[in-house]
This record gives structure tokens, C-alpha cells and sequence, in this order.
């Protein structure tokens, strides 16, 4: 006879994946990569060690899952923005000023997100988060260079610009030796957007840079 799961079987086992997965997210909020092992994930998860193995055979694999997991909801943020009202100009400082808003919001989550030293397995998901992320911002440039308010440029490649200008730019105030000052956040993120607008924006006329000097 097959054995079939019942459904409170099946809800059990999704439940378990679930706080496995909750309890390794909070664990890599709270220090990192290095700090969450597979150990205190089971006892955060309420679960047997062994039982988090049976769901993830490795913990690169689980911690893969969970930055694909949060990567996912971030590039969500930014596609909505994206998709919204505005002008180009406005929906891609938007986008840019929200990521750079919710990093600094969870800086250590987001720090390993972006540029904590990892195992391969983590990094390849990072990998991939980055190119999924840097779509979004190909989308809006390419409706700005439609709507005549960006550059003619290769979208594909000043979009992968300014998402390496964004995530490096925040590096620095988002390390764990850096305790930050919520002070000068928003002019950060002012800062930090009005740079990633600058790498599309439409040249000056030449009459324009001759008057200025």
C-alpha cells in the first residue's frame, strides 16, 4: 500500500519549514552568517537538529533559501515602486531610496545580504537576488529612455550600475563596526539616490556648461 500524507501531516511539515526558516532570518538579523549555525536555528525553531537536516541537507542550503526568501520581499518593494505612479525620475529614486530606507531600518540582516563574506552556496544566491533586483531598475530605465527622460545607454549595463552604486555606497554605514547615526540617515539616502539619478540623467546642452563657467 502507498502511503499518502494526510493534510495535518502535510500542515505539520510546512509549519516546521516555516519556523526553520523564521528562526535562521532572525538568527542572521541578530548577528549574521557566522552567528546563526544549524544548532541554534533547531533550538530557536523548536525543533531536533536532525529535523532541520531532513529539510535542508546543509546549512548553506537553508541559509541560501533564507536570503532568497528575504531577497524576494525586497525585490518585490522595488517592482511595486517601479510599477506605480510618477515619472521615470521619480518611480527610480523611489526605488533606490526604499531599499536604502528598509537596509538601514535592519542593518545587520541587510549586511549579509549584501556583502558579509559567506559560503559559495550563499553567494550565488546573492548572485542571483543582485540580477534579479538590477531587472527592475532595466525596466524604469528603459520607460525613461521611452519617455525621453534618461540617456540613450545600454539599460542592461547602467542598470547593473546603479545597483552596484546603491548596495556599495550603503556597505560602509551598514558594517557591524559602524554604529551608524540615524541622524544623518535621510541625507544618506538623499545622497545616495540623487547619485544613482545622476548616472541616467540626460547631458547638459554644451550652451548650458559653457554659461556655468
Amino acid at each position: 500500500m502507498v502511503y499518502r500524507r494526510t493534510p495535518a501531516v502535510v500542515t505539520r511539515l510546512e509549519d516546521n519549514r516555516s519556523r526553520i526558516l523564521a528562526a535562521a532570518r532572525d538568527l542572521v538579523a541578530e548577528g549574521g552568517w557566522q552567528h546563526a549555525h544549524v544548532a541554534s536555528v533547531a533550538r530557536k525553531a523548536g525543533v531536533a537538529t536532525g529535523t532541520v537536516y531532513r529539510y535542508f541537507p546543509s546549512k548553506a542550503e537553508l541559509f541560501a533559501e533564507v536570503l532568497a526568501n528575504v531577497s524576494r520581499r525586497e525585490r518585490d518593494v522595488v517592482a511595486a515602486i517601479v510599477d506605480g505612479e510618477g515619472t521615470p525620475s521619480v518611480r527610480l529614486r523611489g526605488a533606490v531610496e526604499a531599499f536604502a530606507k528598509r537596509a538601514l531600518q535592519g542593518r545587520r540582516l541587510a549586511y549579509a545580504l549584501i556583502a558579509e563574506p559567506c559560503e559559495p552556496e550563499i553567494d550565488r544566491a546573492r548572485l542571483v537576488w543582485r540580477g534579479a533586483l538590477c531587472e527592475e531598475f532595466v525596466r524604469i530605465i528603459e520607460i525613461g529612455q521611452q519617455q525621453g527622460s534618461f540617456r540613450a545607454c545600454d539599460a542592461r549595463i547602467v542598470g547593473t550600475c546603479v545597483v552596484g552604486a546603491f548596495m556599495e555606497a550603503l556597505v560602509g554605514p551598514l558594517a557591524p563596526e559602524d554604529l551608524g547615526d540615524d541622524a544623518v540617515a535621510q541625507a544618506l539616502i538623499r545622497e545616495i539616490s540623487d547619485t544613482c539619478l545622476a548616472i541616467v540623467a540626460l547631458s547638459r546642452p554644451a550652451g548650458r556648461l559653457r554659461r556655468i563657467a
